[in-house]
C-alpha cells in the first residue's frame, strides 16, 4: 500500500456574503475531492494545538505526524534546513521577509512577490552591509533567512508580517518581554537584544531603499523591497526520522522552503519540481507528474500547494476558488486517473489551517479531512466542504482528532482497505 496526502494550504474559509453565504471551497468545482469524500471517510482535525500560533509550520508538522508541542522550535530553523544553513547550538534562525514599508506602515508583507533573482542581489547587499550582525541566506521570492548567534534571541516576541499589513511598524517590532517569569537581568538582556535587532531592521532601509533593484521596481510600478522583517525565530530542532517513526520512505513536493525544511529534518526526499513557485502560478500538473514518478520508489508523498493560502492573505476570492479547482483538476484528477492501480493506493485531501478571506490571516479552527482507499466503508459524506464534512462528522458523533495523530490514522485506514 502506498499513500498520497494532498495539502491545500489555507484552503478552507468562512461563509462569504460575496458568495451568497458559501465558502470558496463550496463554490469551487471539485469533483475529485467530492469523490474522495463520498467514497471514503471524513472528519475534523485540530492541526494547531491550543495555545500555539496558527502557522503553516505548526500545522504541517502536525499533518506529517509530529506533535508540535513536543518538537516545534520555530519557523526559521525549519526553513534553514531547506536552504542549506547549518545551525550551531547557539544559533537562532529568523524568518526574514523582504517587505514594503511606506510612511512608517507595513504596506506589503511580500514586496509585490519580488522575484528570487531580484532578491538575490538585495540579500547580497545586506550581507555586505551587516556582516557584523549575522548572516542572511537567500530563500525564494520574499521569503529568506537571517541567522544570529545568541540563543537568547529565541526568547524574543516576534510578529508575522502578514498579520500586520497596514499597521504601524513601531507597534509590532521584536519585543523582549516574551520569556516566562524572566529575571530582571534576563529582561535587560532581552530588551537590549530586541533593540539591537530592531535597529537592524530599520537600518536595512538605508541599504534597500535606493538599491538599483528597487529603483527599477518603482519605475515599473511595483512595490519595492525596501525593508526586512525578522520573525518566526528558533534554535535547531531535534526530530526522529520519518522512516524510523513510520517505517515508510517518504517524500515532499512543494514550492515552499518551510515544507522542504521540515522534510529535510525528517529525512524525507524533497522532490524538485521546476515551476513550483509557492504562488498562484505554480505548476500543478508538474507536481502531480513528479508525485507519480516518486511513488515508484517511495511509500508516501506529501503534495503541498501554497496558492489558496496566498489568495486568502490577499483577500482574493476568485483566485482562491481557482486555486482550489486547480488542485482538484490538475493534481487529484491526474493522480486518480494515472495511478497504476488505484487499489494499491490511499489518498487524503485536507488543508493545514483556515485562511479566511475576511481576516486575511490564519486561524486555529479545526479543518476537514477526507481519505479514500478502495475496500473501506464510506461514511455517507456527499461533498468535500467545510459544511458537508462538519455535518457528517456531527451525525456520526466523531471526535476532533489531534493533528499529529492523523498520519497514523491514515496509514492504518489504507492498510484496512488493502485487506478487504
Amino acid at each position: 500500500m502506498k499513500y498520497v496526502v494532498v495539502i491545500g494550504d489555507g484552503m478552507v474559509d468562512e461563509p462569504l456574503k460575496e458568495l451568497n453565504g458559501e465558502t470558496p471551497l463550496q463554490k469551487a468545482k471539485t469533483p475529485h475531492m467530492d469523490f474522495i469524500a463520498k467514497n471514503g471517510s471524513c472528519g475534523m482535525l485540530q492541526t494547531v494545538p491550543q495555545g500555539m500560533e496558527p502557522g503553516s509550520d505548526v500545522a504541517n508538522l502536525s499533518i506529517m505526524g509530529y506533535d508540535p508541542k513536543k518538537y516545534y522550535t520555530g519557523r526559521g530553523p525549519l526553513e534553514a534546513a531547506s536552504i542549506g544553513a547549518t545551525l550551531k547550538d547557539d544559533d537562532v534562525a529568523f524568518r526574514c521577509n523582504l517587505i514594503t514599508q511606506k510612511d512608517g506602515l507595513l504596506a506589503d508583507f511580500n514586496a509585490g512577490h519580488i522575484s528570487t533573482a531580484e532578491a538575490a542581489e538585495l540579500i547580497e547587499s545586506l550581507n555586505q552591509a551587516f556582516f557584523r550582525y549575522g548572516k542572511f541566506y537567500l530563500g525564494t521570492s520574499y521569503r529568506h533567512l537571517f541567522v544570529y548567534n545568541d540563543k537568547n534571541a529565541a526568547l524574543l516576541k516576534s510578529t508575522p508580517p502578514h498579520d500586520e499589513v497596514g499597521e504601524p511598524l513601531q507597534e509590532h517590532l521584536l519585543k523582549g518581554d516574551n520569556a516566562l517569569n524572566p529575571s530582571s537581568e534576563n529582561r535587560d538582556v532581552l530588551n537590549n537584544l530586541s533593540s539591537k535587532l530592531n535597529e537592524l531592521m530599520y537600518k536595512s532601509s538605508d541599504v534597500l531603499e535606493n538599491h538599483p533593484i528597487n529603483q527599477k521596481r518603482i519605475d515599473s510600478g511595483k512595490n519595492p523591497a525596501n525593508m526586512i522583517w525578522l520573525w518566526g525565530q528558533g534554535p535547531k530542532p531535534h526530530l526522529p526520522s520519518f522512516q524510523e517513526k513510520y517505517n515508510l520512505k517518504g517524500a515532499t513536493i512543494t514550492g515552499v522552503d518551510l515544507i522542504k525544511g521540515i522534510g529535510t529534518y525528517l529525512g524525507l526526499t524533497n522532490v524538485n519540481v521546476p515551476g513550483a513557485t509557492g504562488f498562484y502560478d505554480t505548476d500543478y500538473c508538474g507536481k502531480a507528474k513528479h508525485a507519480l514518478e516518486a511513488l515508484e520508489d517511495h511509500d508516501l508523498i506529501f503534495i503541498h500547494v501554497e496558492a489558496p493560502d496566498e489568495a486568502g492573505h490577499a483577500g482574493d476570492i476568485q483566485e482562491k476558488i481557482s486555486a482550489i479547482e486547480r488542485i482538484d483538476q490538475r493534481i487529484l484528477g491526474k493522480l486518480i486517473e494515472e495511478l497504476p492501480s488505484i487499489d494499491d493506493y490511499a489518498l487524503a485531501v485536507l488543508p493545514d489551517h483556515p485562511t479566511p478571506i475576511d481576516i486575511r490571516t490564519h486561524t486555529s479552527d479545526p479543518v476537514p479531512y477526507a481519505v479514500y482507499t478502495p475496500g473501506c466503508q464510506a461514511d455517507a459524506t456527499e461533498l468535500y466542504s467545510e459544511v458537508s464534512v462538519r455535518k457528517s462528522f456531527e451525525n456520526n458523533s466523531k471526535e476532533i482528532m489531534d493533528g499529529y495523530k492523523f498520519l497514523e490514522f491514515f496509514i492504518n485506514y489504507g492498510n484496512k482497505g488493502n485487506t478487504r
